[in-house]
């Protein structure tokens, strides 16, 4: 059986053999192109013909776009750890892959309100959602079930933001991608907190710390719920300050969660310090959202930004380059471009988040140096990855 699966394996192009593969490269290679065109608009280049709001655009495809492609990247590979299911490959693969990139390519050039790009881009997404479920279902592993409904919460989200780009309403647009936004942070905390300690632990030679269940509860309970909060509750002055109570709450809590995690003990291995650091600012994007509620100086686009630039591209940067090391067989090791691309996805963050508050007479200024740090940081991770993710594993077995 096993001979027989390694011939039909061989007749698969390396890069459909696994999410991991598909998705990790093509969310890079789009956060680079996405960031580069917003960068050219910002400068203004006419590289968006299509598009109607291109604020809208750029919202929309680094949480839609980008964001949720490493989410299927990552669950479509980790389905086979999870059930013992062999993971989803060739032409399934490839189909959902290519119902993704469409309304990536089409939208600059038809714009946002497109019948077909709305409805590539809602189709997506379920057939990801469907393709996790049916293993799932099979053997009864209810405990990673609740992505399925995580993605239809999304492909909600992304409905209700075509919603209000037909309608005109900012409003209702950034209240939908606040709460994208939230709900990609708050996946973060979850498989973070399964995940960063164990990989610690293990690197370090360290006991890896028991999770404290009131603390576990409070700090994703209190998450999800300030994610459902932005929203459905009303904005006043009562329903705002209850709001920026459940942040503070899962910021701190969070925090504490980030504090039992031997952070120290990863100065040295850069695969471990980048995901800390990149956790770290999740309870500091809370922060600045509560503060922007509360009217504290601080704008919620600004504030969206500590956990848009700062938790998920950290995060992300991490995850991808540790897990496609380990799924194409190859060491836990990294070299000198990666380091400086951490570096780079963490400056990124810091000039878009920190800049505009300390000087803003350089917000302009931030908004370039933080989109080209950036694309960098991306672009480095192609570069190196480029032959990972398109050959097959190093030691031979499938995947």
């Amino acid at each position: 059986m096993q001979i027989l699966d390694a011939e039909k394996e061989s007749k698969i192009w390396p890069l459909f053999r696994l999410g991991f593969r598909t998705f990790f490269l093509g969310g890079a290679l789009y956060a680079c192109l996405a960031m580069l065109l917003w960068l050219l608009a910002l400068s203004g280049a006419k590289v968006l013909p299509g598009v109607g709001n291109p604020i809208w655009w750029h919202a929309h495809e680094m949480i839609f776009g980008f964001g949720l492609a490493i989410v299927a990247g990552f669950v479509l590979t980790a389905i086979q750890n999870w059930t013992g299911i062999p993971g989803v490959r060739g032409w399934p693969l490839a189909l959902v892959t290519g119902l993704w990139l469409l309304p990536r390519l089409l939208m600059p050039l038809r714009g946002e309100l497109n019948p077909l790009v709305i409805v590539l881009d809602l189709l997506w997404l379920p057939m990801v959602a469907g393709l996790l479920a049916r293993p799932i279902i099979q053997i009864k592993q209810w405990r990673n079930l609740f992505f399925v409904p995580l993605l239809g919460f999304l492909t909600l989200l992304n409905a209700l933001s075509y919603y209000a780009a037909a309608d005109g309403n900012w409003l209702l647009a950034e209240r939908v991608f606040i709460t994208a936004v939230l709900a990609l942070s708050a996946l973060i905390a979850v498989m973070g907190g399964r995940v960063i300690p164990f990989f610690t632990s293990r690197a370090t030679g360290t006991e890896k710390p028991q999770p404290i269940m009131l603390l576990e509860k409070l700090s994703l309970g209190a998450f999800w719920m300030a994610t459902l909060g932005w929203l459905l509750l009303p904005r006043s002055a009562l329903f705002n300050g209850l709001l920026a109570l459940l942040l503070l709450v899962a910021a701190l809590s969070n925090l504490a969660r980030l504090a039992r995690w031997n952070s120290k003990l990863t100065l040295r291995i850069p695969l471990l310090w980048i995901l800390h650091l990149g956790y770290l600012f999740l309870p500091l994007g809370l922060l600045a959202l509560a503060a922007a509620l509360l009217q504290l100086g601080v704008t919620v686009s600004l504030a969206s930004h500590w956990l848009t630039a700062g938790a998920l591209g950290a995060v992300i940067l991490g995850m991808i380059a540790r897990v496609s090391l380990g799924h194409s067989g190859r060491p836990l090791e990294i070299g000198k471009p990666m380091v400086v691309a951490f570096v780079l996805v963490i400056l990124a963050a810091l000039l878009r988040t920190l800049l505009p508050l300390l000087a803003p007479g350089l917000t302009t200024t931030a908004y370039h140096g933080s989109a080209l740090a950036w694309t960098l940081a991306f672009g480095l991770f192609c570069r190196v990855y480029w032959p990972v993710l398109t050959r097959p594993r190093v030691d031979g077995r499938p995947g």
